[in-house]
């Protein structure tokens, strides 16, 4: 009889060593591990100690025989109208001309290379050729400021830094190399190369002796034959860097076996991928679902993958669903946000196109309200399902799995625990469990499953101090989300831990809140923060964008709706959740890769300095906020 999503989960918990050198059979090891977990100095975890292998063997060399001429990497680029696929066999080739690049100019093991680069399939070649000779990639989201890129590159410090003349977003170039002087005029560290893509989309000048052509580079190493480098199981894969409450970015690091396996498991439990097929994630290369289900979970798995350099709705707010019917995509994984700038749009692209190849559409990045769950599950017809992790977990912790079990979805819920995770949910200030439908931090007991962070970058301290010691007598690793599970073990995402409002003594997340406000068919998506309040000690203030742009333009019918809103939260919260005032705006201040700037908005809200705004995609967002607050 097959198992239960329960009993597999239990199974994890109760015999790890078993249940995860089950998992290991998943992927090819060159030596056999001796250890399935070492776990002799908490809260530092150790997996498949003595194994040898490497990522880039699982992710390509392995499938040559089988899979060799059939398509590993799909890129298509709406903003050049660029599109080319590359099978198994050429992307082995393309990976080790790459690699000879790296070996040419002293890259080795255990070497920092930092990737700088936008969505194009180089980026993916210089990965995968990390990955193949052991040296340890640091991908930096493409377009990031200078003095964000010269913190990464001092933390890291890389022999060889790769990148590409410009990246294009919306038909807007972003040159690079000037943002790459800038950057190095700042760091202390210094690349002794610096690899350069030349895409023809912003003129350059070269620095001699530094600057390597990637063009001229490859052909010079058009023959290479370039072995796999075997490597102990926790060898350091990458490291790759999230923002800190300190303001100093720390770089989660990674291993190798680990890593893999974990993501072997995942796309054969959750995302139920299959050899053969083709897997669709719109992320980033520069951003964690890059890393685990752009590159190496899909091609791990034997499945095509798409690289995609473009937005939702360019050249129209069809081409997401024209990739899926023209490559006939069995596995989506987007984001919230994206969905919502779909929401905004004419229903009818949701239907222009043949989906039927697609099994399900996967979400993540941002907590998945119910209503725009069940629009785009309505409006495709296919299957939606939420999960939720983070950078430093490297794969799902909480969603459904149904190649393990047919779980049923309820929108507003990421699902259930899944296996490896022992989460809890504790008092903030007690330490102990809460019960049923009682709000608590999200934590897991360590050890940390396969596929999580090994340690903070360099720093063994701010590992155990920022993630373990949060919890007054507990050591557990805290997500710094608030949630909440229903009596059948489905979880509910409430906010981070720092965005709860305490309006008159009463705890609220800011996703409740928001959730309530989305409901109402005039708002396509909002953004909700706690603001300080002398009567209150907090309130909540809300920015909601509207479906339909020209109510904008109505006073009385803003007005109007500004009531309405209110009286939905009323209803469905009660009045101690009612926001202060809704401001209606026509998009909110994000970052690149999607995330609403909430702390910016609030120290708006509160006449503060709105802080690092590196990250941000649309700067005259945030004056649509000044403008509203009549700052």
């Amino acid at each position: 009889m097959a198992e239960t999503l329960e009993q597999f989960h239990a199974r994890s918990i109760n015999d790890r060593e078993g249940f995860w050198a089950e998992q290991a059979r998943l992927i090819d090891w060159n030596e056999p591990f001796r250890q399935v977990l070492d776990y002799s100095r908490p809260p530092f975890a150790r997996w498949f100690v003595g194994g040898t292998t490497n990522l880039c063997h699982n992710a390509v060399d392995r499938h040559l025989a089988s899979l060799g001429d059939k398509p590993a990497l799909i890129y298509v680029s709406t903003e050049t109208g660029a599109e080319r696929t590359w099978t198994f066999a050429e992307l082995h080739r393309e990976v080790m001309r790459m690699a000879a690049i790296m070996q040419a100019h002293g890259v080795g093991r255990g070497d920092r290379v930092l990737i700088y680069m936008p969505m194009i399939a180089e980026a993916v070649f210089a990965i995968l050729a990390c990955a193949r000779i052991g040296a340890i990639h640091s991908v930096v989201f493409g377009g990031f400021a200078s003095n964000s890129l010269a913190a990464r590159i001092d933390d890291a410090t890389p022999k060889m830094l790769i990148s590409a003349d410009a990246g294009s977003r919306a038909g807007k170039i972003i040159e690079y190399k000037p943002l790459i002087e800038r950057a190095l005029g700042m760091c202390a560290h210094q690349p002794d190369k610096v690899l350069m893509v030349d895409r023809h989309l912003a003129a350059f000048e070269p620095v001699p002796g530094r600057d390597l052509d990637y063009a001229t580079e490859r052909e010079a190493h058009i023959d290479a034959e370039i072995p796999v480098t075997w490597l102990e199981s926790n060898e350091v894969s990458y490291t790759l860097y999230t923002s800190g409450t300190t303001g100093k970015p720390k770089g989660v690091q990674r291993d190798v076996g680990g890593y893999a396996v974990a993501l072997a498991a995942s796309m054969a439990h959750i995302f139920d991928g299959r050899p053969g097929e083709t897997y669709f994630a719109t992320s980033d290369i520069g951003w964690v679902v890059g890393h685990s289900y752009i590159i190496y979970g899909p091609l791990i798995a034997g499945m095509a993958t798409i690289v995609y350099e473009g937005t939702p709705v360019r050249p129209d707010a069809g081409i997401l669903w024209q990739l899926v019917e023209k490559y006939r995509v069995t596995v989506m994984f987007s984001a919230p946000t994206a969905i919502r700038v779909l929401k905004k749009q004419d229903s009818a692209w949701l239907t222009k196109y043949d989906t039927s190849s697609l099994r399900s559409l996967f979400l993540a990045g941002e907590p998945l309200d119910e209503p725009t769950a069940r629009w785009i599950a309505e409006g495709l017809g296919r299957q939606v399902i939420d999960n939720y992790w983070q950078t430093e977990t490297g794969w799902p912790i909480l969603s459904v799995a149904h190649a393990i079990e047919n779980t049923p979805v309820r929108h507003g819920s990421p699902g259930k625990v899944l296996y490896g995770y022992d989460v809890r949910l504790l008092h903030e200030q007690t330490g102990e469990e809460v019960g049923a439908n009682e709000k608590g931090v999200i934590t897991i007991v360590p050890p940390l499953p396969p596929g999580c962070m090994q340690t903070v970058w360099g720093d063994d301290a701010r590992f155990v101090s920022t993630y373990f010691e949060s919890i007054p007598g507990r050591m557990v690793y805290s997500t710094f989300d608030w949630g909440l599970r229903d009596e059948d073990g489905y979880y509910f995402i409430l906010g981070r831990t720092d965005d709860v409002i305490n309006v008159a003594g009463h705890r609220l997340g800011t996703r409740e809140i928001e959730e309530s406000i989305s409901s109402h068919p005039a708002v396509a998506e909002c953004a909700v923060v706690g603001v300080a309040d002398s009567l209150k000690g907090q309130v909540a203030v809300a920015f909601a964008v509207l479906k339909d742009p020209d109510a904008h333009a109505q006073p009385d019918r803003k007005l109007a709706l500004e009531g309405e809103i209110m009286a939905v939260v009323d209803k469905s919260l009660g009045a101690v959740a009612r926001p202060a005032r809704v401001h209606l705006v026509t998009a909110l201040p994000k970052t690149r890769s999607g995330k609403v700037l909430r702390r910016s908005i609030q120290a708006l809200c509160e006449d503060r300095d709105p802080g690092d705004l590196t990250t941000i995609e649309e700067p005259a967002t945030l004056d649509q906020i000044r403008d509203a607050l009549g700052r």
